[in-house]
């Protein structure tokens, strides 16, 4: 397994990292699972106060509380919900977000959260209220980092020139090429991403055929998308990689990106998803999927 800096701080996170949301609701099996990724070398593991409204927190932070200094647990928070509202809101004030913090501090059972994500955000959020807030809960001891988790561009470029955020989450794969335009951008400030989706709902896995509708995925009709999938489990089958192998590869070879968190609900999904960390693309395979998958741009939140 690879280690990559994530951004400017002092962690190194595995290149496969374990996004949390996809674990069940037995403590007991989601212990074995988190247990052998550990031991497959992911040392990365992401999850939310929003999952299953705390449940998930709990049962990550169970499953890890002998093994906590040897992994880095990654949050997120800032969504409130409670008995007067319906579902849950947006809520970046900073009383909230460090009530929230406080809270998955409780729930993940630890002293510290390595990193502290924004769970979201718009233009129109009290940017310094909030970096007062995260400001704090470092000085506190309570976070080591913080980050953010947006797709939104003009939040990303918000944040990245206001305050040295050492990360922003966002859906990125072969079939949803967006991000990559601000790669750059990212790259100069010394912000990693956070890769979510790289397997793009399971659309680029073995089981890719039974996923396929007539509905398409994000810009990609449905025939399109039917084709670009065919195309791209040749490209697999020509460097001698599954699809999800391939999927995941070309998502760590953008430079900007530290790792892919992948979700797991068995252990030979777990395996799948680190069986990638053994591969590499050349160059020829890389051009080919770029040829293969279109790119596309964000055309809402820009300015």
């Amino acid at each position: 397994m690879k280690y990559n800096q994530l951004g400017s701080s002092k962690m190194h996170v595995s290149e496969i990292g374990f996004g949390c949301m996809s674990l069940s609701e037995n403590h007991e099996s989601n212990e074995k699972l988190l247990h052998e990724a550990v031991d497959l070398g992911i040392n990365y593991f992401d999850t939310a106060d929003l999952y299953k409204f705390g449940f998930n927190e709990e049962s990550v932070g169970r499953a890890l509380a002998k093994k906590r200094h040897s992994v880095f647990l990654a949050t997120k928070g800032g969504n409130e919900w409670g008995p007067d509202i319906d579902g849950w809101r947006w809520n970046p004030s900073k009383s909230y977000i460090k009530e929230a913090c406080k809270n998955s501090l409780r729930r993940l059972g630890t002293d510290y959260i390595d990193l502290y994500q924004l769970h979201g955000g718009t233009i129109e959020d009290p940017l310094h209220e909030s970096l007062e807030a995260l400001d704090e809960l470092v000085n506190e001891g309570l976070i080591r980092y913080y980050g953010t988790s947006s797709i939104r561009p003009n939040v990303i470029k918000r944040f990245v020139k206001n305050e040295p955020i050492v990360s922003n989450m966002m859906q990125y794969n072969i079939l949803d090429r967006r991000p990559e335009e601000w790669f750059d951008l990212l790259n100069d400030h010394q912000v990693s991403v956070i890769a979510r989706g790289p397997v793009a709902k399971g659309l680029l896995t073995s089981a890719s055929a039974e996923k396929l509708t007539e509905d398409g995925y994000l810009d990609y009709s449905g025939e399109e998308l039917k084709n670009t999938v065919q195309e791209l489990q040749t490209i697999a089958d020509e460097a001698g990689l599954s699809l999800s192998s391939l999927a995941l590869r070309y998502v760590l070879s953008s430079k900007p990106v530290a790792t892919a968190i992948q979700g797991a609900r068995t252990h030979k999904q777990l395996r799948d998803n680190v069986s990638a960390a053994n591969t590499s693309l050349s160059p020829d395979t890389l051009a080919a999927v770029q040829k293969a998958a279109k790119i596309s741009y964000y055309d809402k939140h820009r300015d």
